[in-house]
């Protein structure tokens, strides 16, 4: 058999993740399960698709029907979000990728609602159960061809729900001038442009030569695509070659993984020259908000230092782990704080921070005591200086978490002392 990036790279990526050896082809006839947490192989020839369709429909329609009790009690409602889900994969050629795909995330998140409810009232449209991922059907499908302006095919589409999330594309490993810049070149420049219907539910592509694995948002330029770092032990490796590319893609693209960045770790924001972006997390700020997650859930230890260095994100850090934990029920409606020393920090936060639900910055000294005094179940976003005349024990409440930025310069004099007498019983967590 000829060496080739079909027979090496792509197909390694199927084994690494389905566990399905192409290579062998006694393996295409192993039973396996139509619902789990984990990838299924499906060959392409085996959707129910025409050429020009990005939704597997039939398999998005038993989804709706089976996470939606109003769906379930009127099938032919599942056409009616369809149809609306529809209409935002056309409408990409005029508002742009990526605000096309900031609307379809808002349905993937569950944001959506519908009038299907008693007496045509709104209630939440389900594509993905987020809390028992079990309840998802997920399939990874090779040589997926998709026509619009012209006929692309993709190495790898994973489908969640019949819903394209994840785009990856291999290279061979064994030509030296080829690397996982032209795998990623060759979604960024070609697939985006040439079907962006595509890449409108995208939660993020990947680009492997099978010696690295790199990942990235859509319209993400090439320079800001990011390698995934896993950690082992103490230190996080970082070896080149199948063995370490296979480790980094067990654990990004993991079901759990990728819903967990599709709710929590996404975030969308304008630059400067006023055009729409989208941020999903780096490794780093995965594993540094979701430490703090569970500390928050275990409820022992109530402190927490992470340290970090300049330009790693931590401000997105901060707004990741802050978005999750105002979601979680078992928070019961937290108020998140955080805490800054600087005026210029404090711009820089709530520029961050804008496009969060929920963000209450504060302007004096006043305002920050309203809302502890008040109880308020915001993200609160502050200086420590406005702790200067804080009450003692303002807020008894267990479900604080204060997030201190500069962390190093605040906390061993009168100010930090003051903000721990404010809030007694508060989870603080230094950067």
């Amino acid at each position: 058999m000829s060496f080739n990036e079909i027979n090496s790279v792509e197909n390694f990526v199927i084994k690494t993740m389905t566990g399905v050896n192409l290579n062998d082809t006694q393996a295409l006839h192993e039973p396996m399960p139509s619902y789990g947490a984990q990838w299924i192989y499906t060959p392409a020839s085996e959707l129910p698709r025409e050429i020009t369709e990005v939704l597997i429909e039939t398999e998005l329609k038993q989804a709706l029907v089976k996470l939606n009790p109003e769906i379930a009690a009127l099938p032919e409602r599942a056409d009616e979000v369809i149809y609306k889900l529809r209409s935002i994969l056309l409408s990409v050629n005029s508002t742009g990728l990526v605000r096309a795909n900031e609307e379809f995330a808002e349905w993937l998140k569950g944001n959506k609602t519908m009038p299907f409810g008693k007496n045509y009232a709104h209630v939440s449209v389900k594509l993905i159960d987020f809390e028992t991922i079990e309840n998802n059907k997920f399939q990874l499908v090779n040589q997926f061809s998709i026509r619009n302006r012209e006929t692309k095919r993709p190495d790898i589409v994973m489908f969640v729900n019949g819903i394209p999330l994840v785009v990856g594309e291999a290279k061979t490993p064994v030509r030296p001038s080829v690397s996982w810049l032209e795998a990623a070149s060759d979604i960024h420049d070609g697939y985006e442009n040439s079907v962006p219907e595509l890449f409108v539910p995208n939660v993020l592509s990947f680009a492997t030569e099978g010696k690295e694995l790199y990942y990235g948002a859509v319209r993400t330029p090439l320079e800001f695509w990011a390698a995934w770092r896993v950690n082992d032990g103490d230190d996080v490796a970082r070896l080149m070659g199948l063995n370490n590319v296979a480790a980094e893609m067990k654990q990004l693209l993991s079901p759990k993984t990728l819903l967990d960045i599709l709710y929590n770790f996404t975030t969308y924001s304008t630059n400067k020259k006023r055009q729409r972006i989208k941020v999903v997390c780096r490794y780093q700020q995965y594993e540094g908000a979701n430490l703090i997650v569970q500390r928050v859930l275990e409820n022992k230890i109530k402190r927490g230092l992470i340290w970090h260095f300049q330009g790693s994100g931590k401000s997105l850090l901060m707004l990741f782990a802050a978005q999750k934990m105002r979601k979680m029920k078992e928070l019961k409606s937290p108020t998140v704080m955080i805490v800054v020393d600087r005026v210029d920090l404090d711009s820089q936060t709530q520029n961050v921070f804008k496009e969060a639900p929920n963000v209450m910055p504060t302007e004096d000294i006043d305002t920050l005591n309203k809302y502890l005094a008040n109880d308020s179940r915001y993200i609160i976003i502050t200086t420590i200086f406005k702790f200067k005349d804080a009450q003692a024990n303002i807020n008894q409440r267990e479900n604080i978490i204060v997030m201190v930025d500069e962390a190093h310069r605040t906390q061993e004099g009168n100010l930090g002392q003051r903000m721990r007498m404010a809030l007694p019983n508060a989870f603080f967590f230094g950067l």
